[in-house]
């Protein structure tokens, strides 16, 4: 796969109504840098092999139905996972039942705005080799998980009955997808991707390479941004160089 003629995952978005307590709540939790924009958005900078940052989005729409992505967090033993999850609940998470049911390994949370993320146990396989931010795991389709792989020249790493999954050459967190069927869609998708062209490329040629590979553009954008949907819907931005 030819890496040079891909675009970037520069952050996964999260809109959120206070934004500096929403990065403060990630930033704790992950041990990530926050920095403060005049915008009003705060930006997480990793310190790990992660590759991209979290940023959050001054919103005044609340949260409606569950997202489709989420963080999978890894743990080295049993401590660690419970050690993680006390962090999470003194920094103002909470447990959720999003239907994992009462044997389930894993730790379902939500962060103080709601978003879902899973604490996952010691000894998971598909994880083995990951750093604490293990994935995102999302909602969608092969064809989806094969958009995403050629638009950042990110190889798969799994394709099985129709589950998905991607990693960066540089290694970091897989992004998954889990296949149909897909959760039904409750408004404007409440966690995005900011994306950018190749290095070196334009924004209209990384639009148009997009949309060869199966993605629509939304409206006319503006000069320095455009707004598209993945072959499954999902909105994400396309920054200039």
């Amino acid at each position: 796969m030819d890496t040079t003629m891909a675009g970037q995952l520069l952050a996964v978005c999260f809109d959120a109504l206070r934004p500096q307590d929403q990065g403060r709540f990630w930033a704790e939790l992950l041990g990530w840098e926050a920095v403060d924009d005049p915008t009003g958005e705060v930006t997480l900078l990793p310190r790990d092999d992660t590759g991209f940052r979290i940023r959050f989005v001054p919103t005044r729409e609340p949260k409606a139905g569950q997202n489709r992505m989420h963080f999978d967090l890894t743990s080295t033993s049993l401590e660690d996972q419970r050690q993680t999850v006390e962090r999470a609940l003194a920094l103002g998470g909470r447990r959720i039942d999003v239907g994992q049911g009462p044997d389930a390994a894993h730790v379902v949370l939500a962060d103080p705005e709601g978003n879902e993320l899973c604490v996952i146990q010691p000894g998971n396989r598909f994880l083995a080799g990951c750093g604490f931010v293990g994935a995102l795991a999302c909602d969608g389709t092969q064809e989806v998980g094969y958009f995403w792989s050629a638009a950042l020249g990110w190889p798969l790493v799994w394709d099985q009955d129709q589950e998905t999954a991607i990693r960066s050459p540089h290694g970091g967190p897989k992004l998954t997808w889990g296949g149909p069927p897909l959760m039904p869609r409750t408004g404007r998708d409440r966690v995005r991707f900011d994306v950018a062209p190749p290095v070196g490329g334009g924004l209209l040629a990384e639009v148009d390479r997009l949309a060869a590979l199966g993605a629509a553009r939304l409206g006319t954008g503006r000069a320095d941004a455009t707004a598209m949907t993945d072959p499954d819907g999902n909105e994400f931005r396309l920054l200039a160089p």
